[in-house]
C-alpha cells in the first residue's frame, strides 16, 4: 500500500458522510418547503389551489367563484347560493335549507363526475360541514353543483335542467350553471386539487 492510500481512504469516507448528510436534510425537510435538488436550488414547490366564492350581498344569484392558485386567480364563475336576496331568510347563513353558504374555511372533498346523490346528480364537489356565526347551527350537506343528470346531461325535471338565472338558488350549498361547472372540472383537472374553499 502506498503512503498516499489513508489520505484516499479518508477522503472516500468525507465524501461518503457528506452525500449522507445530504440525504438526511432532504428527508428532514420542513413541510410545505422543497429539499434542495442538485446544485443546491431548492426544488420548484407544487403550486397549492385554493378555491375562493365571493358572496354578493345585493345580489346572491350573482355571486362569483374563483380559482386561485399560488395567490393568482385563474378563472372566475358566476355561482349562487341560498334563495336569494327576496327570500327572508336567503341572505342568513344560519337559516339551514334557505340561506347562503356561511362565511369562512372549508375543507374541499374530491370532486366527481357521477355524483349520485338524492337531490345532486352529476358534477359535484363535496364541502366539509360549517358552524355559523351564531356558533349553533351547523350547516351540513353543502357541495359545489349545478342541475343535471347523472351522466352530466340536461333531463326533463327541474331540478335535472337547468332554465336560466333563477336556478342560481340553492338550500345554501353553492351553484354553476353545467357549462361552468365543467370547465370548472376541466380548469381543476390541470393542475393541484384544491386544498380549501374560502368564503367572503
Amino acid at each position: 500500500m502506498s503512503a498516499s492510500s489513508p489520505l484516499r481512504v479518508r477522503a472516500a469516507a468525507i465524501g461518503l458522510s457528506a452525500m449522507a448528510l445530504m440525504t438526511v436534510a432532504a428527508a428532514t425537510a420542513p413541510s410545505g418547503q422543497a429539499a434542495p435538488a442538485a446544485g443546491g436550488r431548492p426544488a420548484a414547490a407544487a403550486a397549492v389551489t385554493t378555491l375562493k366564492f365571493v358572496r354578493n350581498t345585493g345580489d346572491p344569484q350573482n355571486s362569483r367563484l374563483m380559482v386561485v392558485r399560488n395567490n393568482k386567480t385563474e378563472a372566475v364563475f358566476r355561482a349562487g347560493s341560498g334563495l336569494g336576496r327576496n327570500h327572508a331568510k336567503g341572505r342568513d347563513e344560519c337559516a339551514s335549507g334557505k340561506g347562503w353558504l356561511p362565511a369562512g374555511t372549508y375543507t374541499v372533498g374530491a370532486r366527481q363526475t357521477r355524483y349520485n346523490g338524492n337531490f345532486i346528480k352529476g358534477h359535484a364537489i363535496p364541502l366539509s360541514n360549517k358552524t355559523c356565526k351564531n356558533g349553533r347551527t351547523t350547516r351540513t350537506e353543502l357541495f359545489i353543483h349545478s342541475e343535471m343528470t347523472l351522466s352530466g346531461g340536461q333531463g326533463s325535471t327541474e331540478s335535472r335542467r337547468w332554465d336560466g338565472v333563477g336556478d342560481y338558488k340553492s338550500a345554501g350549498c353553492i351553484k354553476l350553471a353545467p357549462e361552468d361547472i365543467k370547465k370548472l372540472f376541466r380548469n381543476l383537472g390541470r393542475g393541484s386539487a384544491p386544498n380549501r374553499l374560502v368564503v367572503v
